[in-house]
């Protein structure tokens, strides 16, 4: 093994490589480091850890946390698998940093406070660190990312990295308080070093090196695999700015934790970090350096749905100071795709007739997640693009057609931001589209993507989990809309019927049915071009240019009607 010093977003860290070897003594006899080579050893007292730091950058922990292979040869290595997914360019996100933009614009009395709630959880060892030192956390003292001359530059780079998510205290988590970025961290540094958690109990020898290498204490604690412990950023309410500066209602941003509690998953057992950090599949070391293997290593793959952001961060890596390697993000981003397609939903032609120069059709959507489809962020939608084809290949029917410019053919809020596509529960008309999303409005029921403006759901018809108990999930994550009184609009499915007008004797007649997918919607996107601000244009820019990649088919079924 060879060892060379590497910098990575501005701070100092050790790389195990096939380079010249570093020079040094072997270490004393008793020594944590006593098993390790010379050039290992050497490497890591040339960069010792600082005595009350906080965090330490994720360049240290990829220094050990990297090269674990299955007996396959698969690379499953902690570090590599995170720096290639969104929780590790959370900071980068240009979405993100045009929203937050977009905020400050609209609410310039508000910049600080919605700085301070932003980089909570995009950029949280920034936010923990200027907190303690000035109150507040700052997202645009950050950037750009790589030549921000911030002082929690460096660390907000890292996004939601090892020393955050693994520092965070079990004490209070699931609470209400620990809701919208609410974790724990302990700022005190005890002589023994700073406990940083894991789901093993650590070897002597490992504890040893991590301390000595990084000021950490490798330390038990099972409440990393908790679904509690994602609660903290993924349960996030907001506040409108009302006139004067006043706090309006309390708003559920994204509450996927809420419907997972609410549904058969939780009864179940069935944790986030089951579906969202898969097993190895077979024992193997969370580290290469003195590791032992270990039964069920979670990934830290971080399996998500934006496979959009993650192909845009590689395609303007340069500019957004992106540090994956090209290669890694397109495996991250296919294998996302992959996940959304085998995991997420299932849809089958329940029922399929010709009745009085009509074909009707059932169609059936089911959600396969543990939390509502689509979750989290409500830029995210999914839709019904259906057709109907005749016995010569002619189309006599279309709903729901994707537009290489982002929108959804027949979406009357693609069209106009001023309105929006209902509920339906029969679409008998090209123009009429099945859309499961979540639509906001502001108080005075006007139609928005502004999240310091929005004050209530005008719609939210997406998809429920399977066993979703309404009576228990309360009203924060209650269907709104249509969908409140379609009897068919069910715990982990809905049924929707088409009605096409057709010459009964122009048969036999396709039905093709696909769910399609589409992390951040057209009408996101360009309500932000009216901002004439770097951020804004530059994702405006962004998403232009990559619309027609924006969006995919999850599933697709097709049957046959014949002629009667």
């Amino acid at each position: 093994m060879t060892v060379r010093i590497v910098t990575l977003g501005g701070a100092l860290g050790i790389a195990v490589a096939a380079s010249a070897p570093l020079q040094g003594p072997p270490a004393p006899a008793g020594h944590p480091f006593e098993a390790l080579p010379p050039s290992l050893v050497a490497a890591v007292v040339q960069t010792p850890a600082v005595a009350g730091e906080i965090f330490r950058t994720s360049d240290r922990c990829l220094a050990c946390h990297k090269g674990v292979t299955t007996s396959a040869g698969l690379d499953v290595s902690s570090g590599f698998d995170w720096r290639a997914s969104m929780m590790a360019n959370s900071a980068r996100d240009p979405y993100w940093q045009a929203a937050v933009r977009r905020e400050v614009t609209d609410y310039p009395e508000a910049a600080a406070a919605i700085e301070d709630k932003c980089s909570r959880c995009h950029m949280p060892m920034a936010s923990v660190v200027a907190r303690e030192a000035r109150g507040t956390g700052s997202v645009f003292g950050n950037l750009p990312i790589g030549s921000s001359a911030g002082p929690e530059a460096a660390l907000a780079a890292d996004g939601v990295s090892c020393a955050a998510c693994h520092q965070i205290a079990p004490a209070g988590l699931g609470t209400e308080a620990s809701y919208t970025g609410g974790f724990t961290i302990d700022l005190d540094t005890p002589p023994e070093g700073r406990p940083v958690f894991g789901p093993f109990e650590p070897d002597s020898g490992g504890v040893g090196i991590m301390r000595s290498a990084t000021g950490f204490r490798p330390t038990e604690g099972l409440h990393i695999q908790s679904s509690e412990l994602c609660a903290s950023c993924h349960t996030l309410f907001t506040h409108a700015v009302l006139p004067g500066g006043a706090e309006g209602p309390e708003f559920p941003e994204q509450v996927p934790y809420l419907e997972w509690q609410a549904s058969a998953y939780a009864a179940e057992e069935t944790s986030c970090q089951d579906c969202h950090m898969p097993p190895a599949g077979e024992d193997v070391p969370v580290t290469a350096v003195l590791g032992r293997a270990r039964p069920d290593v979670s990934r830290h793959v971080f399996r998500g749905g934006n496979f959009f952001m993650l192909r845009l961060l590689n395609r303007y890596r340069a500019e957004l100071g992106v540090t994956a390697l090209p290669q890694e993000l397109t495996l991250t981003a296919d294998r996302t795709e992959a996940h959304l397609r085998e995991a997420t939903v299932a849809l089958d032609v329940a029922e399929a007739r010709l009745a009085d120069a009509r074909l009707v059709a059932d169609i059936e959507v089911r959600n396969l997640a543990g939390h509502k489809f689509p979750t989290a962020y409500p830029s995210r939608r999914a839709w019904l693009h259906v057709s109907v084809t005749d016995g010569r290949g002619r189309v006599v029917f279309e709903s729901g057609a994707f537009s290489p410019d982002g929108r959804i053919v027949g979406n009357d809020n693609d069209d106009d931001p001023r309105r929006y596509e209902p509920h339906y529960t029969e679409i008998d008309r090209a123009d009429e589209v099945q859309i499961y999303e979540g639509v906001m409005a502001d108080g005075n029921g006007s139609v928005t993507t502004g999240l310091m403006t929005a004050q209530r759901w005008l719609k939210e018809n997406r998809l429920l989990p399977r066993g979703f108990d309404a009576a228990r999930a309360g009203d924060r994550i209650a269907v709104r809309g249509g969908a409140a009184s379609d009897g068919d609009f069910a715990a982990g499915s809905d049924r929707i019927r088409y009605s096409v007008a057709v010459d009964e004797n122009a048969g036999p007649f396709t039905i093709e049915a696909e769910l399609w997918f589409q992390p951040i919607a057209y009408r996101w996107a360009e309500n932000l071009a009216e901002y004439d601000a770097f951020e804004t244009q530059r994702f405006v820019r962004y998403y232009r240019t990559m619309a027609g990649a924006s969006a995919i088919p999850l599933v697709r079924t097709s049957t046959v009607v014949p002629t009667i």
